[in-house]
């Protein structure tokens, strides 16, 4: 498990502010995704099985429904990984992705320091801008534009780390305000948990850069599915020159950031076999991805491998990169 060391004080962060900065990075790492579709009698099962395969960490989607899961049973990411950190001690657990769409900084920043306190310090929070799906519309809003997401997203991220490092918050903004917001005693994991931003264009990247300890991928944002299999790294290979760019200008080290790619948005096909995993795992290591994330196999579904290859390619995989 990674282990990070604070700069100054809760509430009195050192000058060079609020980065983690790893104290040890050794090598790629391999999670999975697993959806909140299980009453929790079947669900435990698999929470606790990808622990006992050894994968780095275990997340969920933050979502009120999801595509073709739209009319199928669907829970909330929160609560399940507060059930999954009551049944799991090793495994690191988190979302993959929240966003503004149906969240507010204040009474997120209160359940995460609660899911961190539960977990014993296991909690990674992925999180982006959003887009425009049901989760866009269910609160009765209008969808915001792609120029808006982006605004809203500006204010979310830097109000939400200030209430996770803060005992007390006081922030007025144009669409998040805070008035002696508390979280005492805080997070378990100081200064605060760590983010892992999903961006893909210049404002997210500079996010990125700022505030997270890791960055995330599906690849390419405008049509992932029709980008061809050949083409796909260079995609990625793209992204991590923006990102390094956004660093350079924020006088960050790209090394100090974590780099995810979540699997299943391309036409790779990644979990047919372990000879295949382990094709596509090499390339994006040699990209510079330092954690990839696979989605637990879900039958009739996009998601529908098989279950056998997949527990191979968890225990195996990445033991024949070389």
């Amino acid at each position: 498990m990674r282990s990070w060391r604070r700069h100054g004080k809760r509430g009195t962060p050192a000058p060079e502010d609020l980065r983690w900065h790893p104290v040890r990075v050794d090598g790629m790492r391999l999670s999975t995704v697993i959806l909140p579709i299980h009453r929790w009698a079947e669900g435990q099962k698999i929470w606790r099985r990808a622990e006992d395969l050894g994968f780095h960490a275990a997340y969920t989607y933050d979502h009120l429904s999801w595509r073709s899961f739209r009319e199928e049973p669907w829970f909330g990411s929160l609560p399940t990984l507060t059930a999954a950190a009551c049944a799991t001690e090793r495994l690191r657990l988190g979302t993959l992705v929240t966003s503004p769409n149906f969240r507010h900084p204040v009474t997120l920043a209160k359940d995460l320091i609660t899911l961190d306190d539960v977990s014993g310090g296991r909690i990674t929070l992925g999180i982006g801008a959003g887009g425009t799906g049901f989760d866009a519309t269910a609160m009765g809003q209008e969808a915001w534009s792609p120029k808006e997401r982006a605004d809203r997203f500006g204010e979310f991220l830097p109000l939400l780390d200030e209430l996770l490092r803060n005992d007390a918050t006081t922030r007025e903004g144009a669409y998040y305000s805070a008035v002696e917001a508390r979280n005492i005693p805080g997070c378990v994991q100081t200064p605060r948990l760590p983010f892992y931003v999903a961006a893909a264009g210049p404002r997210g990247m500079r996010l990125a850069a700022e505030y997270g300890q890791g960055w995330v991928t599906y690849g390419d944002p405008k049509g992932p599915a029709d980008v061809p299999v050949e083409q796909a790294p260079d995609v990625i290979r793209s992204q991590i020159a923006k990102l390094t760019a956004a660093c350079e200008k924020t006088g960050r080290d790209v090394a100090t950031l974590e780099k995810m790619l979540l699997q299943g948005s391309t036409a790779e096909k990644p979990l047919e076999s372990l000879d295949a995993f382990v094709d596509w795992a090499g390339t994006y290591q040699e990209l510079g991805i330092t954690e990839l994330v696979i989605h637990w196999p879900v039958p009739d579904s996009i998601f529908a491998n098989d279950l056998a290859v997949f527990e191979r390619i968890a225990t195996e995989g990445l033991a024949q990169l070389t």
